[in-house]
Order: C-alpha cells, then structure tokens, then sequence
C-alpha cells in the first residue's frame, strides 16, 4: 500500500540514507547545501492531523520541513500549528486571497496582509506558496502581477524563487507522483525527463543513485495514514476528483 506512514518514514530513510541532506524552504533559499539536498514542502489543505503525524516522523528522524497552511478550518487549526512549529519546522502562508476574493486585486492584497499577520502569530514566515484552488477560476498567483510579495518581509515562493530546470520537482498531486495530467495549477516548466509513479519507484531510485541531485518533494498530508479506512476512504475522494479535474481541464482548454 502507497501513502502510508510507514512508507512515508521509508521514504526519509532512504533518502537520508543515500546521502541527502534535508532543508527548510527559507534555509534553502538563504543558504542552500552542497551536494545532494532535499527541500521537503507539505501542502496542507486538508486533515490538519495528517501533518502533524508526518512532523513527528520527521522530527524523530532529525530533519526540518516546510508545512503551507490555508486559512480554511480544515487546514487552520492552531493547536496544530503551534506543536509543529514546535518540532522546529517551518510554518508558511498557504494563500488563496485571489479566489478567496473573487478576483478583486485591492481586496485580495489585504486579505493577504491580515492573514499574513495571523499565521505569524506561530512563526516568523518569511516564504509563502500558492494554493491551486482548482475550482476557481483565479490564480493565486496573478496577485503578484500587481503587487510584490517581497514588500511584506517574504522572501520567496516556490513558483516563482525556484529554478526547477536545476531543481527536480515531485509532487503527489493526484495521489501518485505522475499526476501532472490531473493538476490545474500544481505544475512547473522543468527539462527533467524522470518520472515515477509510485513512491516505492522513488525508494529504488534514490538507491541506485538516480534521484536527481537537488529536489523538492511537495506532498499534501492528507493523503498519507496507516488507517485502513482513511486510506480508502481518501482514495476514493481522490479519484473521483481526478476524474472532475480533468473534465475541468478540458472545460478550461
């Protein structure tokens, strides 16, 4: 079985294991480490709880990670927030103020500021990312076309502040690791041609030393539990969505 604990801890290991080292997203952009590096970022869109089960794996592995939360209850929960930021992870705005405000520039810059504000009440955030809101029709990002990110004491976005033709990028969008075909805004211009669909196929890899040098893995901990009925129950939501991601996709094009 994919996405569980248990091979999520499996993942890390093996990593670990193959020479990589792991960084913060705001450590990576200020001083990035030599060799093989690993930025791992964790999307937290749903499932709270998810995340901090996957902090406590990390923590007890002796690594740091990045977790982006929304400011919708599923994701906000602050006695959440404050135990992993507790384990000495990074805490970033997982914003969405353009669908959140329906499009409206002026609006969505101060929504953006006050929740800003609000996560910084847990940690010093000093790097941000997108939430891809599939079901609205503005990207998050076009807010930056008019205002700059940088002017509120953050210092980068991963769509933006990351080269992903030297930094291969894997994502678990779609609940597998090729999903690309089902993502509406979760993707990136890169010239890497590996793909890999399973984690397993990604545990190989890192041991025969075929992982590019220089990653960055996103994954949505939602997906990831050692309960049987959660894991059904979450791959079932997730290929039905897959099916109305691609209709939309379809819609949109």
């Amino acid at each position: 079985m994919d996405f569980t604990l248990q091979i999520y801890k499996r993942l890390i290991e093996t990593l670990q294991s193959s020479g990589y080292q792991f960084q913060t997203f705001e450590a990576f952009l200020r001083n990035p480490a030599e060799g093989k590096v690993i930025v791992l970022r964790h999307d937290v869109d749903l499932k709270a709880e998810n995340s901090l089960a996957t902090a406590k794996i990390e923590n007890s592995l002796g690594i740091h990670t990045t977790y982006f939360f929304r400011v919708v209850p599923q994701s906000d929960k602050p006695h959440i927030i404050k135990q992993i930021a507790s384990l000495g992870h990074e805490i970033g705005y997982h914003y969405e103020d353009m669908a959140i405000c329906g499009g409206d520039t002026e609006k969505a810059i101060e929504h953006f500021k006050d929740k800003l504000q609000y996560f910084r009440q847990f940690y010093p955030v000093k790097t941000i990312c997108m939430h891809g809101a599939p079901r609205s029709r503005f990207d998050g990002k076009d807010l930056w076309k008019k205002y700059d990110y940088r002017d509120y004491g953050i210092i980068g976005e991963p769509y933006f502040d990351v080269d992903f033709n030297h930094v291969f990028y894997l994502t678990d969008t779609g609940r597998c690791w090729d999903g690309s075909k089902f993502s509406v805004r979760d993707k990136v211009q890169t010239n890497f041609t590996q793909s890999y669909h399973s984690t397993n196929q990604i545990i190989t890899a890192a041991q025969e030393g075929t992982l590019p040098t220089r990653i960055m893995i996103t994954t949505h901990p939602q997906r990831w539990t050692d309960s049987k009925l959660q894991w059904f129950k979450e791959l079932v939501l997730q290929n039905t969505k897959n099916i109305a991601k691609r209709i939309l996709l379809a819609i949109r094009k």
